[in-house]
């Protein structure tokens, strides 16, 4: 009877550790020859080239460089350093802090738990954190002591403004606007990661009592409304927000190596923030307003949406294969076809300012125009990058990945992020 009872609770706990099972089973990313899917290997000895010349120039440290096409990883490789101050060699499986690369997977959070019916898009986020209601617009700002008019502001603040950066949240220390970082900083607000003892609650609620920049749905303002859906996360879910992409998203996708904070284990394979000096020598980035060893130093309790996570190239690529997948990987449904269909679709109107481009519901993708300009994938192509020089894309139509892991701050004088999307677009031959 107690072996039978463990097996019927070891089944529970399997079926807890997944989303659903798929009448779909695409095979996990593995390694392959270029030509297998229609790349030249004569073509990808650009990118290695690009990114060879990159270190010998010293224009990065090290850069870690992936590309996949149907399903199939065809170009994986490291160069440099992880850490010039030791000489630590740069390793293709190194983890790197990707920051705003975070928010895609948020929003995939938020999507699931939609697809479970449990709000709609257009909710307004007071129903569910109350601290949010009656938001009220900037009027006036005294700087000399941070005083702070507001009016009224035309509507709720709802979730799909939180997923497409027009809610009129601000950024704090990265805002634009000198009002907002002031504002932000006395009310204890935290911007981006911590290693501060703060829960992503506590810094929420202090957050929903500021001023907005605009009224909700007026504009596009890069913000911080993937915390706060971090936080909803945990409202909805009642677990907190590491435990729920642990359990929902990473362990059924096999993503080993990401975490907000990582496990002793893996903190060896964490690559240093690097900066450049005048004299063109690398150095590790100390601590300004953040600390660079966040991942690994700190309370461990502050799960940023917008910006926390830390992942290796590969985790990154497989949460990629999946959209690419229309929301299935290895026989596991995380999002259906029609929920990745919306995710991708112009959310934001003209007011996300890029002539090629349109926001969706977690990525920046081509618009029309897109192929015309050259060098940036094709129309539906989906991409965004990170506060520590990560960048990815992954483009339907020609189902291709392209990812570049870096960790570097300040001016550099690097190149491969302008050249990279157009170098892997050309090594297609089929």
């Amino acid at each position: 009877m107690k072996s039978l009872l463990f097996i019927l609770f070891s089944f529970l706990l399997i079926q807890g550790n997944t989303q659903t099972k798929s009448l779909k089973k695409s095979p996990l990313l593995m390694e392959d020859k270029p030509s297998s899917v229609g790349i030249s290997s004569e073509r990808l000895a650009r990118i290695d080239s690009l990114c060879a010349k990159a270190i010998s120039n010293g224009d990065l440290p090290g850069v870690v460089a992936l590309i996949a096409r149907h399903g199939k990883i065809v170009f994986y490789k490291a160069y440099g350093k992880s850490d010039v101050e030791t000489g630590r060699d740069l390793k293709r499986d190194d983890i790197f802090r990707i920051a705003s690369q975070s928010k895609a997977i948020t929003a995939t959070a938020v999507m699931m738990l939609w697809e479970e019916g449990r709000f709609n898009l257009d909710d307004p986020i007071s129903k569910y954190i109350p601290e949010f209601k009656n938001p009220q617009v900037l009027k006036t700002f005294q700087s000399t002591d941070t005083t702070f008019t507001g009016v009224s502001a035309s509507g709720e603040i709802t979730i799909r403004q939180l997923l497409t950066h027009t809610s009129g949240l601000g950024y704090g220390v990265i805002d634009a606007d000198e009002r907002f970082k002031m504002l932000y900083k006395k009310a204890g607000v935290t911007d981006l990661f911590t290693t501060e003892k703060i829960t992503i609650g506590e810094s929420v609620k202090r957050l929903a009592k500021l001023p907005l920049h605009h009224n909700p749905g007026e504009k596009f303002t890069y913000c911080e409304g993937l915390d706060v859906l971090g936080y909803l996360i945990e409202v909805v879910s009642g677990v907190t927000f590491d435990k729920y992409l642990r359990t929902h998203l990473f362990d059924p996708l096999g993503m080993n190596d990401t975490w907000f904070y990582l496990p002793d284990n893996k903190a060896s394979r964490l690559v240093q923030v690097q900066q450049k000096s005048a004299t063109g020598k690398w150095s590790n980035y100390p601590t300004t307003f953040y600390d660079p060893q966040y991942p690994i130093k700190g309370a461990k309790t502050f799960f940023s949406g917008g910006a926390g996570l830390s992942s290796t190239a590969k985790d990154y690529a497989t949460f990629l294969q999946m959209y690419l997948n229309g929301g299935e990987l290895n026989g596991v449904r995380i999002l259906s076809r029609t929920t990745v269909q919306t995710i991708l679709s112009n959310q934001t109107g003209s007011l996300f300012k890029n002539a090629d481009k349109f926001f969706g519901l977690a990525f920046s993708v081509n618009g029309p125009t897109a192929e015309h300009t050259g060098g940036i994938g094709s129309l539906g192509t989906f991409d965004w990058g990170g506060y520590f020089n990560t960048q990815y894309f992954a483009d339907p139509k020609e189902q291709t990945i392209g990812i570049l892991m870096k960790q570097t701050q300040g001016p550099t004088g690097d190149r491969t992020s302008a050249k990279f999307t157009q170098l892997v677009g050309q090594s297609i031959d089929d």
